[in-house]
């Protein structure tokens, strides 16, 4: 009995998972015959026969019709907002950006955070290297917890 080796010109796709090339202008019979499914004649007929987005035949486009105001800032801080109330389980504990990640409070540690006074303090937090806001901070030292830069 002789083994036949397996070869790269005996591997076919799976059955059902390729369909056949769509053959356009081969005459009537195949249904894509003549205009080979393009309609009749106009620009989109053509070879590279499409206008960019927002073209609008010549007419003044709508982008450029309307007033522009202001600017996006690329240097605008984007703060992941924690309240206090979200940090019931981290008393007696340290909270820094990278105990909030671990813990799912907040989900990306290349982001800044920033805690807010929603909700009381839980008792003895040690904040480091988040942001947070003067009440928030008014609070924690209050509950027996303190703020370190």
């Amino acid at each position: 009995m002789s083994e036949k080796h397996l070869g790269l010109s005996d591997l076919r796709p799976a059955t059902g998972s390729t369909h056949p090339t769509k053959r356009l202008g081969r005459g009537p019979g195949s249904g894509h015959g003549k205009t080979s499914g393009k309609g009749h004649k106009g620009q989109k007929a053509r070879s590279g026969g499409h206008v960019r987005p927002g073209f609008e035949g010549g007419q003044m486009p709508l982008i450029r019709r309307v007033p522009k105001r202001g600017f996006t800032n690329p240097f605008k801080v984007r703060w992941q907002i924690v309240s206090l109330e979200k940090l019931a389980a981290f008393a007696g504990r340290e909270v820094s950006v990278a105990s909030l990640v671990e813990a799912g409070v907040v989900h990306r540690a290349d982001l800044g955070v920033k805690l807010l006074a929603d909700g009381d303090a839980p008792q003895g937090l040690v904040v480091k290297g988040v942001a947070l806001s003067a009440t928030a901070r008014r609070k924690i030292e209050a509950a027996g917890g303190r703020v370190e830069e």
